[in-house]
């Protein structure tokens, strides 16, 4: 919902640190799977209950996930590396929801699993959106200049970020934030699949 309003704000200075590194070497697939596997330490720590560091290492995984896309315009864009950025991005935010159930199982379980098939359908009407817009050559940079097309809704990117960072510092109250947030979910891929009808459908 945030995403288009905050990008203004946040681009500048990750294009000139995606600037800096790429003139040190620094390749945009490497900041990708550098804070994949940030993210993926993140999981590991919230498994063992280590919710403060798990905090950290989440927000350093998406300032990396900001900064892969600075590097490639500073360097090169490619195809492989849009595809690499959303296939670790879906990874991680199905690693967060799993490891809380890891580490609560009986108060977490059927929460999660409530969850991560929202997620799981709100990225296949994500996915199925962008493919879509491809074929009617529908581009927009509302949201940055991206790989894939971006459509907005009512839970995006920053408002699924502060959901996992809320969670690590409440982290008794994720049963009942999982809920709520699964539900928003729900309604977000829902609407999607309503203007799906109304930019795909043949005309009458």
């Amino acid at each position: 919902m945030f995403d288009a309003q905050i990008r203004p704000l946040i681009d500048p200075p990750l294009n000139a640190l995606g600037r800096a590194l790429a003139g040190r070497g620094v390749t945009a697939d490497g900041v990708t799977l550098g804070g994949l596997a940030l993210g993926l330490l993140a999981a590991v720590a919230i498994v063992f209950q280590a919710y403060t560091l798990a905090l950290i290492l989440i927000l350093l995984s998406r300032l990396a996930d900001g900064l892969d896309g600075a590097v490639a315009r500073a360097t090169r864009k490619t195809d492989f590396g849009g595809y690499l950025d959303i296939t670790c991005d879906f990874l991680f935010y199905g690693a967060i929801p799993m490891a809380f159930v890891w580490a609560d199982p009986s108060a977490n379980a059927a929460a999660g699993a409530f969850l991560l098939t929202s997620f799981y359908f709100n990225g296949a009407t994500f996915l199925g959106y962008a493919i879509m817009a491809e074929k009617h050559e529908i581009t927009t940079e509302e949201r940055g200049s991206k790989s894939l097309y971006f459509t907005g809704g009512l839970l995006e990117g920053f408002e699924t970020i502060a959901f996992f960072c809320l969670l690590c510092l409440i982290p008794t109250w994720f049963a009942p934030l999982a809920w709520a947030f699964g539900t928003l979910c729900f309604i977000t891929a829902a609407s999607r699949i309503v203007l799906a009808r109304q930019v795909f459908a043949p005309d009458d």
